[in-house]
């Protein structure tokens, strides 16, 4: 059975973070050095007391009103996070109840980063293959500011907090979700990381460290990431996940229209795209003011740059945290 995307929609906190106002705690780091070297001049932010769950809520609230979705056709929730509310329950079914969604509804989490986007359309996909159900709504929905260090000025500028919302379904919709290719490489878990708050180190406390001149390097209890790693491990995963996948769906590169990847830092998304020969009017850029929204970020750009234009065929990619990569095509309808 053929599976489709039906809409899209997203929500972006109120409060912001534009490169000025990073600049003016960094004065090393100006604005437009920071906008040169991410691509990113905003980012949104959430309040103190919003988290991941709120905005998800109203990303699905959203596409409700935007697309007139029946809330009752709704029969499996699947929600993507590594911010969830608590670490039991689960936060999807807090949400099944916040949304009013009915009873009769399966609802599960699953933590995923940059990749989680494609991993969520993977399993909508298969429980609407397998005739087990019609319609799956899939939200995505990160907080990585709350675990950044305020004196970690790299992180700062890279990651902004947003949450979306997808329906998911057996009937015709915007795009056809065609085959996908996942991967996984654990060996680089230890290279974008919060060490703290699980079972393993959950009574370790974290502490700021710094170098011998001084400047901020790690907190256990906040996000670190090897910036230098990450990007090795992308510049080798990505095109050989292009690849396959093309292969897979019996394409060449030169059959794509679009190309949706991870919005990273458009440092990396460049040198990826220049290395696997992708022509630049094919390559979709939309992290200039939202930033790096980690398993937001295909979606907002997928509704943002795609949804209104004739691209037939679409190549979604997501890559990072894990490590865990995956791809798919999407087909017009």
């Amino acid at each position: 059975m053929d599976t489709y995307i039906n809409g899209i929609s997203y929500y972006l906190p109120e409060q912001t973070l534009c490169n000025n106002e990073i600049n003016k705690n960094f004065p090393e780091w100006n604005a437009d050095k920071i906008s040169k070297k991410t691509g990113i001049k905003n980012r949104h932010i959430a309040a103190n007391d919003e988290f991941a769950s709120d905005m998800a809520i109203k990303a699905a609230n959203k596409l409700f009103s935007t697309y007139n979705i029946d809330k009752d056709k709704i029969e499996l929730l699947i929600y993507c996070t590594q911010s969830p509310d608590y670490f039991l329950p689960t936060t999807s079914c807090i949400m099944q109840n916040k949304l009013g969604l009915k009873t009769s509804i399966g609802a599960f989490d699953f933590n995923l980063g940059c990749s989680g986007y494609v991993y969520g359309l993977s399993m909508a996909k298969s429980f609407i293959a397998s005739g087990m159900l019609d319609n799956v709504l899939f939200l995505t929905s990160n907080t990585y500011s709350k675990f950044i260090n305020p004196k970690d000025k790299s992180n700062k500028t890279i990651f902004g907090d947003a949450a979306t919302a997808s329906l998911i379904s057996s009937n015709k919709g915007i795009w056809r979700i065609d085959n996908f290719v996942l991967g996984t490489d654990g060996r680089g878990a230890e290279n974008l990381i919060v060490k703290n708050n699980g079972i393993r180190n959950k009574i370790a406390k974290g502490f700021d460290i710094f170098n011998e001149s001084g400047e901020f390097t790690k907190n256990d209890d906040n996000i670190f990431m090897n910036g230098g790693e990450i990007f090795n491990f992308t510049s080798k995963a990505v095109p050989s996940l292009i690849n396959s996948l093309l292969v897979k769906n019996n394409l060449t590169l030169d059959k794509i229209d679009a190309f949706v990847f991870h919005q990273a830092n458009k440092f990396m998304l460049e040198y990826i795209r220049r290395k696997i020969k992708i022509q630049p009017n094919k390559f979709i850029y939309y992290l200039e003011q939202v930033g790096n929204t980690v398993s937001n970020t295909i979606p907002i750009a997928l509704k943002e740059k795609c949804e209104q234009r004739d691209y037939q065929k679409i190549v979604l990619a997501g890559f990072g945290v894990g490590y865990s990569w995956g791809g798919c095509v999407l087909s017009k309808v």
